[in-house]
């Protein structure tokens, strides 16, 4: 999954757990159509993998997605560093006779900020996915999908038709959608000054709107707040969230290095928070007061992951057939 999430475009993974590999993979459980990273740092990396169900070995994988990796790293030194230093650029070689230019090329690699990378990723074609059977119509826009958030809406029984981030409008509208999500997806989200047109507009149309992740970030553009670009992100399958309708606790799935800021939406009254991290008090959900439309900044759909929040998929709906009716 993590792997092959497009929101992980144009990024050096580190993994924290000591063996790397030893699973396999599984068609199931791949988010895109090939391998998103730039590249991998592990402790152990495992050559051959022990799971039954593994139809190939994560070796394969990268070598037929020509992905680079190293391994014997400590990882969690490194992790460390991170943590304390921030999100950094860096670089991969085989070749250490020459540092310096290894360090000339790393000071040459762009900042994620002011980066838009959703197009290199969006799909280039509209496209269904059914069982055609449906009698909800949604309109996806793909900023960088993962495949089980398609999923997850077909499931409870949505036609989803996916169209490319630079869709317009009247294109999206003919098709008749009771309702738009806005996918996950990669780079910075103040730049996409063209989606955040898009969605403001589609907010306009007064129909149910889900976001998530980047399109949760541009959802709250689109709505006069502001992002930052954070310290360090969040990374991980265990991120600790609280619902504020509920009380709740969840844990979450993220993977995001931007955010809303939390003084834009303390100006704007007609949007409410909805879900805060536990960890850092960062903003992880926000809906609008007078309309059907919110979003969260991580993952409810994760797969393979937590399942805490799929019940958003849930209200997602609720909000479909009542507007319906």
């Amino acid at each position: 999954e993590v792997f092959t999430d497009p929101s992980y475009l144009g990024q050096i993974l580190i993994m924290n757990t000591a063996h790397i590999g030893n699973y396999g993979t599984h068609p199931d459980e791949i988010e895109s159509d090939s391998i998103k990273i730039a590249g991998l740092v592990t402790k152990k990396f495992s050559n051959g993998y022990s799971r039954p169900s593994g139809n190939q070995s994560l070796q394969d994988l990268m070598e037929n997605n020509q992905t680079v990796g190293i391994s014997d790293i400590d990882t969690r030194a490194l992790v460390r560093h991170i943590r304390n230093k921030g999100a950094m650029n860096a670089i991969i070689s085989s070749d250490n006779e020459d540092i310096e230019a290894l360090k000339r090329s790393v000071l040459e690699v762009p900042s994620m900020e002011g980066l838009e990378l959703s197009s290199r990723v969006s799909t280039k074609l509209i496209y269904d996915v059914s069982h055609g059977n449906e009698n909800i119509r949604v309109a996806l826009i793909d900023f960088g999908v993962k495949k089980n958030i398609i999923r997850c809406l077909v499931e409870r029984g949505c036609h989803v038709r996916v169209f490319p981030m630079n869709s317009s409008i009247e294109e999206m509208e003919a098709f008749e959608p009771h309702g738009y999500m806005l996918s996950n997806g990669p780079g910075d989200p103040s730049v996409m000054t063209d989606s955040i047109e898009l969605v403001k507009n589609i907010v306009k149309l007064n129909k149910p709107v889900f976001g998530i992740c980047l399109g949760h970030q541009i959802l709250g553009l689109s709505q006069g707040l502001s992002t930052e670009k954070m310290f360090n992100g969040h990374r991980g399958i265990n991120h600790p969230i609280k619902n504020l309708k509920t009380g709740k606790g969840e844990i979450t799935s993220q993977n995001h290095g931007f955010v809303i800021s939390k003084e834009s939406v303390d100006s704007q009254n007609d949007i409410e928070v909805t879900h805060l991290h536990l960890n850092d008090d960062t903003i992880a959900g926000i809906a609008l007061k007078n309309k059907p439309v919110f979003s969260v900044q991580y993952h409810p759909e994760a797969s393979a992951g937590p399942h805490d929040s799929r019940y958003l998929f849930d209200q997602f709906i609720e909000n479909i057939n009542q507007f319906k009716s």
